[in-house]
């Protein structure tokens, strides 16, 4: 089987099977999700979804974020992985969307990645998620499930396979295939015992073939 091929049949199995699919993180707005994805970075989205409903009570915008102290912010937070960093990346967040951007977050991944706490990951995210723009997301479930697929090859790190997988998948499914992957990794092919029994594309993915 070609690359292409397994490209055509993996996206047609998740467009037929998952047409609608979008992000398992909880929020309202454009600010709201700036958080949340800074949040979850080796984090999963299940304990950012408990954290974000008092802090974003107390700071309901990021006019209020940006006044804050780093201390109190870091009380809200400290039951994520590493809430001190990511407490001081909050405000300055904050402050950079309030000082330069109008209080408004930005649309282009070059003034997003600016941001404190804001990597190319969460600049594709929030460029894909709130702006769908064609722009793909590579965390660890989706490098680990299109290595394992056969989708990418040899990536050594997130930005080769995020180049890849750009090459491969139609723009109008960018946004969609980013969180197929990343759901597919999450309950299915998952990182040290995939279920590979319960997986509905193990006929087209590299990794079942060789087992």
């Amino acid at each position: 089987m070609t690359t292409k091929e397994r490209y055509v049949h993996v996206l047609n199995y998740f467009e037929t099977n998952h047409p609608e699919v979008e992000t398992e993180l909880l929020y309202t707005n454009p600010y709201e999700l700036l958080v949340a994805v800074i949040l979850s970075a080796q984090c999963t989205d299940k304990r950012v979804n408990m954290t974000t409903p008092l802090l974003f009570k107390r700071f309901a915008n990021v006019n209020l974020l940006a006044e804050a102290e780093v201390d109190e912010v870091f009380e809200y937070i400290k039951s994520i992985s590493y809430p001190n960093n990511k407490a001081k990346h909050l405000v300055g967040m904050a402050n950079m969307l309030v000082n330069d951007f109008n209080a408004e977050v930005p649309s282009e991944i070059d003034d997003l990645i600016k941001l404190p706490g804001v990597g190319r990951k969460t600049a594709n995210v929030i460029a894909s998620v709130i702006f769908n723009k064609a722009a793909m997301a590579v965390d660890t479930h989706v490098f680990r499930v299109s290595e394992r697929l056969g989708l990418t090859k040899n990536a050594k790190n997130p930005f080769e396979a995020e180049m890849q997988l750009m090459k491969n998948i139609p723009e109008r499914l960018v946004a969609r295939a980013h969180h197929w992957l990343i759901l597919h990794g999450r309950y299915v092919c998952v990182a040290r015992s995939p279920k590979c029994d319960k997986c509905d594309i193990a006929q087209w993915c590299s990794y079942f073939s060789k087992l």
